[in-house]
């Protein structure tokens, strides 16, 4: 069964049309610092998606862990600047299954490290931006050097942000300014420990931003001993959960509704009276 026919029988949907975006989560378990076995582990996955998906997600550092607590000269043996292994192996899957891929991986520019997010589209065409909010509970701050722009793009008709892991607990950065973003993407390495909070706050940031937001999460035991459960949710602009699961694989699935989203921004339109704010940097 296509899974625009499961999603409108399932989910009750009226309507389909070319506007849509299907959109793919993946909760990877990842081995810390194993770069080759979790690079492994999403060419299988990618064999699994649906072929009518447009966009995968993977969560925040897929292809390492989160490097909690580490020094910066042990987390500099599996930085990679953009041009390197990671990216450039992205780029061949995405081509090949024509699909977006979008995440995050611990990059090295200008001999300094960055938690950086990526947006990988089929055509070949990359865009970056780094993580903003540095996690300094596990002193992220002493490793990586933060970003200052928030990643933007438009792909198929669609306007997408995406933030990275503790992004997610400052809303004025996640804030869509007159509607600037339709669709916003969280990744991350959030622990079983504080997981409520990571699934509160994706419902928070979808209702006052008048949004679609999805939120993939990891799988798997850091080297701290930390346990990531892999809570992975899509939710809609009223605050839904609209998360799907298609067959007995981990993946999920969520169909984002341009018309549905238009309509309710139109005959609600709260963005309208938002405040203005200058956000120093």
């Amino acid at each position: 069964m296509g899974i625009l026919r499961y999603i409108r029988k399932n989910s009750k949907l009226k309507f389909v049309n070319s506007n849509n975006l299907k959109v793919a989560l993946i909760p990877l378990e990842i081995k810390w610092e194993d770069k080759g076995f979790n690079l492994n582990t999403v060419e299988e996955k990618l064999s699994l998606v649906h072929p009518e998906t447009d966009l995968v997600i993977l969560p925040e550092t897929f292809s390492t862990g989160f490097p909690s607590g580490e020094k910066s000269e042990h987390v500099r043996a599996f930085a990679e600047d953009n041009l390197g292994k990671t990216v450039s192996f992205l780029k061949s899957l995405s081509r090949k299954y024509n699909v977006a891929i979008a995440g995050s991986f611990i990059a090295s520019d200008n001999d300094k490290l960055f938690n950086r997010g990526f947006f990988i589209e089929p055509s070949g065409d990359v865009y970056f931006s780094d993580k903003h909010h540095l996690f300094t509970m596990a002193k992220e701050n002493e490793v990586f050097t933060k970003g200052n722009s928030r990643l933007s793009v438009r792909y198929r008709g669609w306007n997408i942000a995406m933030i990275i892991c503790y992004d997610l607990r400052f809303p004025v950065w996640c804030r869509n300014i007159n509607n600037e973003y339709d669709f916003l993407i969280a990744v991350a390495n959030w622990p079983l420990a504080r997981v409520d909070a990571w699934n509160k706050l994706l419902y928070a940031r979808a209702i006052e931003n008048q949004a679609y937001v999805c939120g993939v999460n990891c799988r798997g035991i850091d080297k701290k001993g930390f346990e990531y459960d892999g809570s992975t949710l899509a939710i809609d602009y009223k605050g839904k959960d609209i998360t799907i699961t298609l067959d007995e694989t981990d993946i999920k699935y969520a169909l984002l509704c341009r018309d549905k989203l238009d309509s309710f921004r139109e005959k609600f339109p709260a963005w309208n009276d938002a405040d203005t704010f200058i956000i120093y940097k």
